[in-house]
This record gives C-alpha cells, sequence and structure tokens, in this order.
C-alpha cells in the first residue's frame, strides 16, 4: 500500500521530533516554514511541524475510520497533500498558515518506519500462505486488497520483530533478560495468560521491571496512563526516543531465540477482529462458495473458487483442451440470461481433482454460420486470457449445441446490480469494483488485446466486492506492432460507448477502451443509469464533437468524475493509458477504504 505522502517533497518519513526540528532550523526558521513526517502513534497517520515566532509546533494528523485525514479538531481532507494546500490558504486553528515547504535535501529520500522495511514480505507471505497464491494470481491480489491486508499485517506485525518473545513467563522473561550482557533499557515484549493482553520486560540499574500494556476497546496499545498506539510495534518504536511512563527508554531487544528481526518467515494466522479492526470482521483462510456470505465476514475475491484460473494446478493443465467432453458438464434448467445468440444456462463442469460451477453460453441451432463464427473467434480469444478479474473461458463443447463454457459469475451485469440496490451500495464500494475493473482493462492492454465492448453491462459480479470483465464477442488481438485496429465494417456498434476515432475513423485500440472504460464509471456512479438519456447514437455523436461531455452523477466523487473527463480526451494521444487510469483508482480506492468495524456492519448485504 503506497504512502499517500510518499512523493511530497517536504515528506521526510519515519523522523522524530528532534529530527524535524534539525530541518526546520536548515531551512531558515521563517514563520509558517512546514514539513511532513511519520507519526509513530497512528497506524497511516502524520505530523505536521511547523515553525511560528521561532517556535516549533508539532500537529498530528490522524487518518480517519473513513480514511480521510484531520488535525485534532480541524477538517477532514482526502489526503496529507490536501490538507497541507488547505492550511497554507487559512490557518484554521493553527499558529499561523503553511506559507513555505521544507523540501528534503537532493538526495534524501523520505525514512522508512520499521514497519515500512518489512511489510512487502509480510503482505507476499501471507497472501501465499492463506490463500495459496503464487505468481500474476499474488500480485493481483495484493495490489486490489492491499487496504484490507495492510492493516491485518500491521496489527501483526510485532510477532515477526526480534523484541517480541511470544506467550513465556514473568520468571521466564527475566531469565531471558539476565541472560548475556544486561545494559540499561535491554527489554522484549511478551504475551500474557490473559488472552491478548501483553507485558513489556526491561532491566534498569540491573532490576526487571514489568509494565502490563493495556488494550482499550477500539484495539488501541498502551502502558498504563500512557500514550495509545494502534500497534505493538508503535508503541516500542516510541518508547525507544521517550519513556512515556516506564523507567528507562528502550536501548536493546533481547533477541527472542530462533528470530531474526525484520523477517517474515511465517505470517501468523488471522486473529478476532475485535484484536485488530481493518473495517472488516474477520478472514477466512479456506476457499468459500460462489456468492456465500458468512455472517459477520466480508468476502474478499481470493475467499471464492473463481480467483485463481481452474487451471492453476498442473495436473488439471495437462488436460487442458479448447474442446470438452459433454459427459464431464452437467447442464441444469436454469436460465441466466438470453440473447439473440441463445442463451446462458448454469451447469457444473467436471474437472481432473475438482468440479465448478459455470456459465454455459448456448449457440441455438438455427442461427447462422457467421454467428457460429464469431462465438468460435470469442472463444480463441477468451482461452488465451488468464486474469482474476477477466471472466476465463473453460472451454468449448459442441453437442446438442454449440457452447462456451465460462467461469460462474452469479451476481450478474453491473448495471442491474446497483439499479436493484441502489441504497445498500455505498460509493466506496463502486470504487473498489471499479478499480477491479480498471486492473482488468490493464491486464488486456498489457496483453495488446482491445475488447471493444465495455459497458457496464459486460462487468460481471462474482459478489458484491468482486467485479469481473466479460464478454469479449466485439474483442481484437492485436499485431505486437501494432497500436490499435480498424475496422472494415461498422456493424451494430454500442456508439455511447465509443470513442470518436471509433465513430469516425473505426479506429480502436486501448486508448478507444480507456474512453469506453469513463462511460463504464458513469454509469457504476449513476447506479446503472443510461448514458446520454434518451439521445440517439448520431445525436451521442454531435453532442461529442461539440465539445460537450455528460455531467457528474449524482454523489459521484469529484477525483472519480475528474477521471472520466480525463477518459473521454478527445484526441486518443492525449488520452491515459489504463497503466495510469488504474493507478489513479487504487491510489482514490487506498484512500477511501480504512473503514471502521462499526460502519462495515453496519452495511446492508444483499439478500440471497
Amino acid at each position: 500500500m503506497p504512502d499517500p505522502a510518499a512523493h511530497l517533497p517536504y515528506y521526510y518519513g519515519c523522523i522524530n521530533r528532534s529530527e524535524a526540528e534539525e530541518h526546520l532550523k536548515l531551512g531558515g526558521m521563517a514563520d509558517g516554514l512546514f514539513l511532513l513526517r511519520q507519526c509513530l502513534r497512528n497506524l497511516g497517520g502524520f505530523v505536521l511541524s511547523v515553525v511560528c515566532d521561532v517556535k516549533f509546533h508539532h500537529y498530528p494528523v490522524e487518518r480517519q475510520l473513513n480514511g480521510t485525514y484531520a488535525i485534532s479538531g480541524g477538517k477532514p481532507h482526502c489526503g496529507p497533500e490536501e490538507l497541507c494546500e488547505f492550511y497554507a490558504r487559512d490557518a484554521d486553528g493553527l499558529c499561523c498558515p503553511l506559507r513555505k515547504p521544507c523540501n528534503r535535501p537532493a538526495g534524501l529520500e523520505p525514512k522508512p518506519g520499521v514497519f515500512d522495511n518489512i511489510r512487502e514480505n509480510m503482505l507476499r507471505e501471507y497472501v501465499r500462505q492463506t490463500w495459496n497464491l503464487e505468481g500474476d494470481a499474488l500480485d493481483q491480489a495484493i495490489i486490489s486488497q492491499a487496504p484490507q491486508l495492510e492493516k491485518l499485517i500491521a496489527t501483526t506485525a510485532h510477532e515477526q520483530m526480534a523484541w517480541y518473545h511470544g506467550a513465556i513467563s514473568r520468571e521466564e522473561a527475566e531469565r531471558r533478560l539476565y541472560s548475556g550482557s544486561q545494559p540499561d533499557g535491554k527489554f522484549l515484549i511478551r504475551e500474557r495468560n490473559e488472552s491478548g493482553t501483553y507485558a513489556l520486560s526491561m532491566i534498569y540499574g540491573k532490576t526487571a521491571y514489568h509494565y502490563k500494556i493495556d488494550m482499550d476497546k477500539s484495539g488501541k496499545y498502551s502502558i498504563p496512563e500512557g500514550s495509545k498506539f494502534d500497534t505493538l510495534w508503535q508503541l516500542v518504536e516510541y518508547l525507544k526516543i521517550k519513556s512515556d511512563g516506564v523507567m528507562y527508554i528502550l536501548r536493546e531487544a533481547c533477541p527472542s531465540p530462533g528470530v531474526s528481526y525484520g523477517t517474515a518467515a511465517v505470517v501468523p494466522p488471522p486473529r478476532p477482529m475485535s484484536v485488530m479492526s481493518t473495517g472488516d470482521s474477520g478472514y477466512t483462510p479456506e476457499p468459500i462458495k460462489i456468492g456465500m456470505q458468512s455472517e459477520g465476514k466480508r468476502l474478499l475475491p481470493m475467499d471464492t473458487q473463481v480467483y485463481e484460473s481452474p487451471y492453476s494446478d498442473p495436473e488439471e493443465l495437462k488436460a487442458k483442451k479448447l474442446f470438452l467432453n459433454r459427459d464431464h458438464l452437467i447442464i441444469d434448467e436454469v436460465e441466466l440470461g438470453s440473447g439473440n445468440f441463445g442463451c446462458v444456462k448454469k451447469g457444473v463442469f467436471k474437472m481432473k481433482k475438482k468440479q465448478i460451477d459455470v456459465a454455459i453460453k448456448m449457440l441455438k441451432s438455427e442461427n447462422e454460420k457467421s454467428v457460429k463464427d464469431e462465438m468460435m473467434k470469442e472463444a480463441k480469444i477468451m482461452h488465451q486470457l488468464d486474469n482474476p478479474y477477466i471472466v476465463r473461458m473453460i472451454g468449448l463443447c459442441d453437442a446438442e449445441a454449440l457452447m462456451l463454457i465460462m467461469e460462474m459469475a452469479s451476481e450478474g451485469p453491473l448495471n442491474k446490480f446497483l439499479s436493484s440496490r441502489r441504497e445498500q451500495i455505498k460509493v466506496e464500494n463502486i470504487v473498489e469494483l471499479m478499480h477491479q475493473v480498471s486492473m482488468g482493462m490493464k491486464y488486456l492492454e498489457e496483453k495488446n488485446f482491445v475488447h471493444r465492448d465495455l459497458a457496464a453491462r459486460n462487468v460481471l459480479l462474482v459478489n458484491i466486492h468482486y467485479a469481473k470483465i466479460s464478454d469479449f464477442g466485439l474483442s481484437k488481438a492485436l499485431g505486437a506492432d501494432d497500436s490499435y485496429y480498424k475496422a472494415r465494417t461498422a456493424g451494430k456498434w454500442p456508439l455511447k460507448w465509443y470513442a470518436p476515432e471509433c465513430i469516425n475513423f473505426r479506429k480502436f485500440s486501448s486508448k478507444s477502451d480507456v474512453w469506453s472504460y469513463g462511460v463504464t464509471m458513469w454509469e457504476a456512479f449513476s447506479y446503472g443509469q443510461k448514458p446520454y438519456k434518451k439521445m440517439k447514437g448520431l445525436e451521442v455523436v454531435e453532442y461529442i464533437e461539440s465539445g460537450k461531455r455528460m455531467d457528474s452523477p449524482p454523489d459521484c466523487p469529484e477525483e472519480m468524475y475528474k477521471l472520466m473527463m480525463d477518459c473521454w480526451t478527445h484526441s486518443f494521444e492525449l488520452r491515459p493509458a489504463f497503466t495510469d487510469v488504474e493507478q489513479r483508482m487504487r491510489c482514490y480506492y487506498y484512500s477511501l477504504a480504512n473503514k471502521s468495524e462499526k460502519s462495515e456492519k453496519s452495511e446492508i448485504l444483499p439478500e440471497k
């Protein structure tokens, strides 16, 4: 999860108060000179250090439960940069307005904190061990779910620290402290007999002292009467600088036997969310059936059987063929949808080691050969694609009809899902789903595939938190040196989703898919409304060519509408690529994703 302040030239990372003051002295000590640094007390928080009247003032900036940032008593802001820009215009309770950033000297990078150094390895190990993922699937899981996973990892990071000794007695703690040299400030953290509580054991003047570490109802840790911290390792890092209720500052870690500092060999299993709240109320390592929503648990994409490829097992991969055996297919009478081509039915595909739920696209027997050819073309395209945010094709079956066998996404099209549950779906949920769509489209861009029909109707939901791109009937694979594909004929095109160059010159590229993504975003944030209202296709073309664009949907975040407008840049050369789109969606999604357990529990989930 990237630090939202990492790009700011006046951000110094994990430095303490005295280091911040030294930098401000070197900066000239002018009124309004300021810098930003990492906060040791609050996970994801900052400290704004400001000079005024030749004095230093330090203001904690907390990351709020809804993902915004605020100085105590001040207004919330969507990020630390926006917060600093606000206080540059209005002091609003500060000693003075922010006038001049104290930028880092050339060559000086923000100082990483203790958790920053081990976070990536811990995230990877946790995802690898919990969901048994590797390669691209592992990377995609980390990118899409970092906000949910990082808080969980952060609150268990102490178990990877050299000073953490687990559940040992007071007597054993003293034995370990007295083993070897006994300098003042030698310390360890241990788990007490009471579940979920800890103790700090330390030496001062050759005497061992033991301090209970309390945890309040919100999950914050503290030495009695001392400052409160989101995590144990933050408490330890703070006590290395300031004694704050203990006999002496912490100086030397008493290493736990067999543990190397900063390693993440074994990531601990999830704990009850009363101990570590991510905004979700629990995590489950075992795969969960599609559509299931365990009471009190949020279903992550990795928990579903359609996150990783059905052919991820090498034994299953050996048997992978384009055409499937009819005997391995069970077709249900339940019809999921229909169209000119035929219908889509629910089914089960029996593989070598398992059986999976599938959607079966069945071609009408009376359809023309051209329709069959189109279906074959779609199958060949989909057979090459493998990404968690794209509906994967399992194979073809030519029996009572030509059938395209695909992964199941049981909640159906995004537009219908949102329109039927408008009161139940929050904006941050839509941001999460559209971020996943951007990840799937970024994958297509990297593979040199043009979708040509990206729309909310072609985004299918596995569950309320998991989206997949579908319907590759109009897709086209580009050559390695091609940047766009030129269609020979117009045919029946979804003009309301098409970029100007598609309509005017029949040119299709990933950049034209970006235009369609902007329209899909508009559909999503308008909860499934039809774009351009009742305009006809040609009216839409005239509307766009005149420089007009759709207005922002009600309650749509300003940042998201700005991205839509960038996607609708008339010149495709100036339009952002999906690499940029995904990064912007990711940053905004991360900024919203830090929810409280209370707000998550109040979310009404769709009935099954």
